[in-house]
C-alpha cells in the first residue's frame, strides 16, 4: 500500500545513528541513496525488499526541519522483544520516551508497543501486532 514515509531530520549523521539503533534490530537495514540533485537523506528498507521505504531527509527547503502535531510512524517488530530492544537502543542514541515498551490491550490482545521521539522530534511507534500475526 505504501512506497515511502519520509520524516524531516536537522542533523542526518545523528538521525542515521538514531535511525540505524532502531531499525535494525526489527530487520531493517540501511540502503544506500543516489544523489538526485535534492536534499542529503538516508534510508532504510526491509531485507530483500525494495519496498516499502522509511527515510530522513534534510527538508528540501532549506527551512529547519519540523514535526507534525498528531503525526507518527510505526514500525513492525516481530516480537515483543525485537519492540524492547529497538526502544532501548533508540533512547541510547538521542530518542525520549513517549511510552516505555508494555502490552497496550485496548489497542487489541496481543498489542505489545512502545512510544518514543527521534532527536528531531518525531513521534515513533514500535509495535508487536501479537492480535494480527500474519501481519493481514
Amino acid at each position: 500500500m505504501f512506497s515511502h514515509v519520509t520524516v524531516g531530520v536537522s542533523d542526518l549523521d545523528r538521525a542515521t545513528r538514531f535511525y540505524d539503533a532502531l531499525l535494525i534490530p526489527l530487520g531493517l537495514k540501511r540502503r544506500t541513496v543516489t544523489p538526485d540533485g535534492g536534499p542529503p537523506s538516508m534510508c532504510w528498507i526491509g531485507q530483500g525488499r525494495s519496498l516499502p521505504r522509511f527515510y530522513a531527509y534534510v527538508p528540501f527547503d532549506g527551512e529547519p526541519a519540523s514535526t507534525g502535531n498528531g503525526s507518527m510512524v510505526a514500525f513492525l517488530a516481530q516480537s515483543a522483544e525485537a519492540v524492547s530492544e529497538a526502544y532501548l537502543a533508540g533512547m541510547a542514541e538521542g530518542g525520549t520516551d513517549e511510552g516505555e515498551p508494555g502490552p497496550r490491550p485496548r489497542y487489541g490482545d496481543g498489542y505489545f508497543g512502545a512510544y518514543l521521539r527521534d532527536p528531531d522530534g518525531n513521534k515513533i511507534h514500535v509495535v508487536y501486532r501479537g492480535d494480527v500475526a500474519d501481519g493481514s
